[in-house]
């Protein structure tokens, strides 16, 4: 386990981009190097986030009655992960392989190399890890957690212990698959809710040089660092920071690896709010990020606006004793699991990240969305993050037992309120403590609403903004939840839930009589 130290239509197929084949795709439309980040500013004074594409291809979507709504999660075992997308308007459950794709990508895919050894295809992407990762070897993999599995076995033994900023689920899982322990390292106020702090994702440097003191670097395999930590409001590191734990890492011989799933937002917010890069471009923050670490690993679901992964490296040592579990798990060296077409997908689709105006699109809604809920009262993980807006539901719900799920509870309601699906980042997420049997209560109670890239318009955003409005001036009907149903591992996929009474339809009840006919 891990412990502390202290009928509408949406955009989400593709998004016209100016880029030429993909070889410097997003090129033509960033701005200078050394640009500052591109703002718009409206005449009237409004701030809003401006769309920096077009939309070619839309995908219809389905807004069903509140009465249908209060069925389907019901259905679902009051799991929103369960629900079928007839019954999802606004799906901001993940931005894990929904991100927009950009015209470019799309075209890349029908250029694809087929052959099982030796593709083409996997050339282009290697070539574009070394071009915007820095890392001339690459190991192919189907999906983020593909990588963890491999990496974990690797290099993780009984009894191992394994410093973070802050787990994800699947490394969790994995580590503790293969006996190691998870020993998260924040500042204090990583986990406060309200804050200005801009890098919340720091590892406390003075914590990780007393936990290596304690244990030993021989137990300590690898320290990892990841980009804009997810579970706790996808909160960014600073370059500063990730060059001390370098340092750190350098003097008593451990390796650091870096998830570069959201390396992207971390590198807007390193450019944003970290005075040394003002004037870089992302490209030159990304290739120095990746240069401080011995391994990177990725989900090209999120860093690429694809579906895939990749573990590279400098370290041809590090590449060969990896390099066999991965056609053992996934597949020959050239392919890892993955369709060609993805891996052609990759390739653009990480060029494309290094375009400003492609990895700022969705911070700048997230940061719109949470500032305009600030305003009306309603409690956020500040300052916004990448990924997503969180919303505090243990702040909203503090009559609902932390034993009763308050994510997951607000994840429900709010999916009754506005036919939205978000995802659960609380104690469902958690796991439960093997000598007792009990919930591990996690750190903070979450609902995070996804922004995959380029996906969803302003007006789809003020619809998610009203919806919540409304649910926290009724917050007070809002219940708990119990399993009835629970997983041994990764829970919160394939658990069901049940209510503790009958709360979702006084919920439903209230919409109604608030909002007459309306969806």
């Amino acid at each position: 386990m891990s412990s502390h130290c202290c009928s509408c239509e949406n955009t989400s197929a593709a998004a016209g981009s100016d880029a030429g084949d993909g070889s410097a795709a997003g090129d033509a439309a960033s701005p200078a190097a050394g640009a500052a980040l591109p703002k718009v500013k409206f005449f009237g004074g409004e701030q809003i986030p401006l769309e920096l594409h077009k939309v070619r291809v839309v995908q219809k979507l389905h807004l069903v009655p509140v009465e249908r709504r209060l069925a389907a999660i019901r259905e679902a075992h009051f799991n929103d992960y369960q629900l079928q997308t007839t019954d999802v308007f606004l799906d901001m459950l993940t931005d894990s392989g929904v991100n927009a794709m950009s015209d470019n990508q799309t075209a890349a895919m029908h250029r694809a190399d087929d052959a099982y050894a030796g593709s083409q295809s996997f050339a282009r992407m290697r070539a574009a890890v070394n071009d915007v990762l820095g890392k001339k070897f690459l190991l192919p993999a189907h999906q983020g957690r593909a990588c963890e599995n491999i990496i974990s076995r690797a290099f993780v033994k009984p009894g191992d212990i394994l410093p973070m900023n802050y787990h994800f689920t699947t490394t969790l899982a994995h580590i503790m698959e293969n006996g190691g322990k998870v020993v998260e390292i924040l500042y204090p106020d990583a986990l406060q809710i309200s804050s200005t702090n801009p890098f919340k994702g720091n590892m406390d440097t003075s914590a990780l040089e007393k936990l290596i003191a304690e244990h030993g670097a021989k137990k300590i395999p690898f320290i990892r660092m990841e980009a804009s930590t997810n579970l706790i409001g996808g909160q960014p590191f600073s370059m500063a920071n990730l060059r001390e734990v370098r340092r750190i890492a350098d003097k008593h011989g451990i390796m650091l690896v870096l998830d570069a799933s959201l390396i992207g937002e971390n590198c807007y917010f390193i450019k944003k709010r970290e005075p040394e890069f003002a004037n870089s471009t992302v490209a030159e923050i990304l290739l120095q990020m990746c240069d401080l670490a011995h391994l990177v690993y990725f989900s090209a679901r999120k860093l690429s606006s694809s579906r895939g992964g990749g573990i590279c490296t400098n370290d041809e040592k590090l590449y060969d004793s990896l390099k066999n579990l991965v056609v053992l798990y996934e597949g020959f060296i050239t392919y890892g699991g993955m369709s060609v077409r993805e891996i052609e997908s990759i390739a653009v689709g990480l060029r494309e990240t290094t375009d400003e105006t492609v990895i700022s699109q969705s911070p700048s809604f997230i940061e719109y969305f949470v500032n305009e809920a600030v305003k009306r009262g309603i409690p956020m993980v500040t300052p916004p993050g990448g990924l997503g807006a969180h919303i505090d539901a243990g702040g909203i719900l503090p009559h609902v037992p932390r034993e009763e799920y308050q994510a997951g509870s607000f994840a429900v309601a709010y999916y009754i309120a506005g036919g939205i699906r978000g995802m659960e980042r609380g104690t469902v997420s958690s796991i439960r403590d093997p000598q007792t049997g009990k919930d591990i209560l996690s750190d903070v109670e979450l609902l995070r609403l996804a922004f995959p890239r380029r996906v969803f318009t302003l007006s789809q955003t003020k619809y998610a903004l009203d919806r919540l409005d409304w649910l926290y001036q009724n917050r007070s009907l809002i219940g708990g939840l119990r399993f009835v149903e629970e997983p041994p591992v990764l829970r919160f996929f394939n658990g069901k839930l049940a209510p503790t009474s009958d709360w979702p339809e006084k919920l439903a009840a209230k919409f109604r009589a608030d909002f007459g006919d309306s969806l």
